[in-house]
């Protein structure tokens, strides 16, 4: 039985002396991390930056932010949910700078975290998913690092060790895109280049990191192709990944306690993350 409790730190901001690109002094300028740890005496020392969605216009912190830490946390794994900046005020490259700084954030502080810098994932939900897909393919980008930073935390890796994308957002161009994703990261008529480059399936390379996708065939929000062009990236590219693709359900569940069938999507996860060696046997 899983006994371990939640347990949240202070919510620091995710840029002390000021984010690169803010354009004001609102909160809105202001991106967070808020760490969620498990019981010192969790014997998996991992950790995932979890990405809630919102149509890159708001986010979801309740049911994809601190409720995915209380599951990670039950686990063992430690949590910490990233408050992204959002569009229309902000676009594209400021969201990526975002969470390659929370990832490399999370590694500069893995000793005193109790964590090892090679178990550090992120976790998406819709647009979130597409933001964590992100860092899992432009870790590199020369977009995702403040030019000429002297921060120690900018040159850590912002690359993941591994990759959780549910009902993601994948597709910034063409007829299975999300439109509204699309205008609040790129703005209302993007470059098509940029609109290919922000197409993570398109950027899916061999050093992309293992990944699992979740994703329901009825979703009416985002189409299911998104999670599944993805997967077949990954193929091509013999990166390990793991796709559940349950026939029924809406977009936008979250962990889905309340759904006898939907609620089974995360064991499937807990068995993956087993399998890649992220969860042990003990913290079942």
């Amino acid at each position: 039985m899983i006994t371990l409790l939640l347990m949240v730190l202070a919510v620091e901001p995710l840029w002390p002396a000021g984010a690169p690109l803010a354009i004001g002094n609102e909160p809105a300028d202001a991106p967070t991390l808020t760490f969620h740890l498990p019981k010192a005496e969790a014997s998996v020392h991992a950790a995932v930056v979890v990405c809630p969605g919102g149509g890159y216009r708001n986010l979801a912190l309740g049911h994809e932010g601190a409720d995915v830490a209380r599951w990670l946390n039950a686990r063992g794994i430690a949590a910490v949910v990233l408050a992204y900046r959002l569009g229309p005020r902000y676009h594209h490259p400021a969201q990526l700078l975002d969470v390659l700084r929370a990832v490399r954030t999370v590694r500069a502080r893995a000793a005193q975290l109790g964590i090892a810098r090679d178990k550090i994932g992120v976790w998406g939900f819709s647009a979130g998913g597409h933001l964590a897909s992100s860092a899992a393919t432009l870790f590199d980008d020369p977009d995702g690092v403040p030019k000429g930073s002297k921060d120690p935390i900018d040159k850590e890796s912002g690359r993941p060790d591994f990759a959780i994308l549910t009902y993601p957002v994948i597709q910034m161009a063409g007829p299975l895109m999300h439109v509204g994703s699309q205008k609040a990261l790129l703005g209302d008529t993007p470059p098509a280049a940029l609109a290919e480059k922000m197409s993570t399936e398109r950027q899916v390379t061999a050093r992309t990191p293992p990944t699992f996708l979740f994703h329901t065939t009825t979703d009416k929000a985002v189409p299911v192709e998104n999670a599944v062009s993805f997967y077949l990236a990954l193929r091509k590219a013999g990166v390990p990944g793991e796709l559940h693709v349950y026939e029924q359900g809406p977009h936008g569940v979250g962990l889905a306690p309340n759904d006898p069938v939907l609620s089974t999507w995360p064991q499937r996860l807990e068995d993956w993350l087993r399998v890649r060696g992220i969860l042990s046997v003990a913290n079942r």
